[in-house]
């Protein structure tokens, strides 16, 4: 965000040596004794009366005083203002003097972290609200529309009207259990079970669900899901006997999803490849999915593991694919988190190819 970086290079401007407000309030009182010492030298010099002289050091320390405490105060009372906005739902305001060098400015600086984290956290919840309510509209109102379509009977209820029906009612299924996912990822209440498996067999069985799935799902649209049977998956493992450490069911969640993606994104007749490799790391693993689509632009590499974010591609997804609900890859991002593992776009010369790192055995249980 522009204010965050205009933050960090005020951050960036302020000089090693910081001035805390002691040393100020320590100065202040240094000089105010040195002015008063100086008007009673004057006065024993030039035999002025003490009672001048001690006016004219209450008054200049006053002034000095008043200087200073302007300073200190007056940033005080525009955190106040700010942090009342905060808590009226106001994210858009923020504390000037966030280059102070003192303790003032580094309250700056965190005041205005916090309402840009609570002004992003408030845009995504806006986000969150009218894409859900989006994504649940479009199966409700197929269904309804099928529904209305029997009971006015326009059309029987015969097996090919209920396989529509049920369709739409398995997409609202499956966006409701992935939003539930993401709630128990999000409350830390999801539980890790790994342990030891054989990675061939584990992936081919995999692949041959996503190629089931879509089988399946060939005669509906809108699903959710990818439709296609005109992509072709290949699995690359090697060495065969690779094993690995890890949750296999979560992982599954993000080979399906990883998958689902990449067939989606996939040009007639292409191909997706998930190739394993062993990590650095005992019973580690190296993770990639490779598709021959259009790709994922450097510059929306970081925000393609967002929730609710679809990408923006050069042409449309392949016949069958409707784009789906935009948080597979997000499931993806949180059950390898789970992991303590990485998830992201890596260079290739074709399509996209997408990097999982699992960590394998943690270091106290090797």
């Amino acid at each position: 965000m522009k204010r965050c970086s205009r933050d960090a290079r005020a951050e960036r401007r302020r000089p090693g040596v910081s001035i805390s407000i002691k040393t100020k309030l320590g100065t202040l009182v240094v000089v105010s004794v040195f002015i008063t010492t100086g008007l009673l030298l004057v006065a024993l010099r030039t035999s002025t009366e003490v009672r001048f002289i001690t006016v004219f050091s209450v008054i200049a320390t006053l002034l000095i005083t008043q200087f200073f405490a302007h300073g200190l105060t007056a940033p005080l009372d525009e955190m106040n203002t700010v942090a009342k906005g905060i808590s009226h739902g106001d994210y858009t305001r923020r504390v000037r003097g966030a280059g102070r060098r003192d303790e003032l400015g580094d309250l700056a600086s965190t005041i205005n972290r916090m309402a840009d984290d609570l002004e992003a956290v408030d845009r995504h919840r806006k986000e969150l609200v009218a894409n859900v309510s989006h994504e649940l509209r479009t199966p409700i109102a197929a269904l309804r529309a099928v529904l209305e379509n029997v009971v006015d009977g326009v059309s029987a209820a015969d097996p090919e009207t209920m396989r529509t029906a049920l369709t739409q009612t398995e997409r609202l299924g499956r966006l409701v259990e992935t939003l539930l996912d993401l709630s128990r990822l999000d409350n830390g209440v999801v539980p890790l079970r790994a342990r030891r498996f054989e990675v061939w067999p584990y992936l081919s069985g995999v692949l041959k669900e996503a190629n089931l799935a879509g089988a399946q799902r060939r005669l509906a649209s809108g699903s959710g899901h990818h439709t296609r049977t005109d992509v072709h998956l290949h699995l690359d493992v090697s060495p065969p006997e690779l094993t690995a450490f890890a949750d296999t069911e979560r992982l599954h969640q993000v080979v399906a999803n990883l998958i689902d993606n990449a067939v989606k994104h996939s040009p007639p007749h292409g191909r997706v490849t998930v190739r394993a490799r062993r990590g650095p790391l005992a019973e580690s693993l190296d993770l990639e999915v490779v598709d021959e689509g259009p790709g994922i632009p450097e510059q929306e590499r970081r925000q393609v593991f967002e929730r609710f974010n679809r990408g923006e591609v050069v042409f449309p997804h392949g016949k069958g694919s409707d784009g789906g609900t935009g948080l597979g890859l997000a499931i993806a991002r949180w059950a390898v988190d789970l992991h303590g593992g990485r998830i992201g776009v890596a260079e290739s010369a074709r399509g996209c190819r997408i990097l999982v790192t699992l960590p394998g055995i943690p270091a106290q249980r090797s």
